[in-house]
């Protein structure tokens, strides 16, 4: 059976591991994924992933980031915006804000996979993929 919503996968694969505060996580790899985790990465919400070659398919291992105890978890919260039955786009004037700016949105533009600070930067709008904070 094919899955009908890979980055959704992606994304509750990341909170549930959040939650039961395991050190990582697998992913099958895309080129859409490994954007994503390169904007978790850039942003701080992860530690680090790497490319695993698992026989005929990849993986992106994802290291989660915790703090100095492992008491806190830095992602406090990651959710899905746009879905296949369900698309949601925001213009350039109004790209949505998480949690007035402590948060960070994920949007797919024409400029690649970018998050809500940088789409506004560049003055491009697109669709929304997630928010986390």
């Amino acid at each position: 059976m094919t899955m009908s919503d890979p980055i959704a996968d992606m994304l509750t694969r990341i909170r549930n591991a959040n939650t039961a505060k395991h050190d990582t996580v697998d992913v099958p790899s895309s080129k859409m994924k490994l954007a994503i985790a390169d904007i978790l990465v850039d942003e701080g919400y992860i530690e680090k992933y790497d490319l695993v070659d698992a026989g005929s398919f990849k993986n992106i291992h994802i290291t989660l980031k915790y703090n100095a105890n492992k008491s806190e978890r830095v992602i406090s919260g990651i959710k899905r915006i746009s879905k296949p039955g369900l698309r949601v786009y925001a213009g350039k004037e109004d790209m949505p804000k998480v949690l007035g700016g402590l948060g960070v949105a994920i949007v797919s533009t024409n400029q690649g996979i970018i998050t809500d600070k940088k789409a506004r930067e560049l003055n491009v709008g697109g669709e929304v993929l997630a928010f986390v904070w």
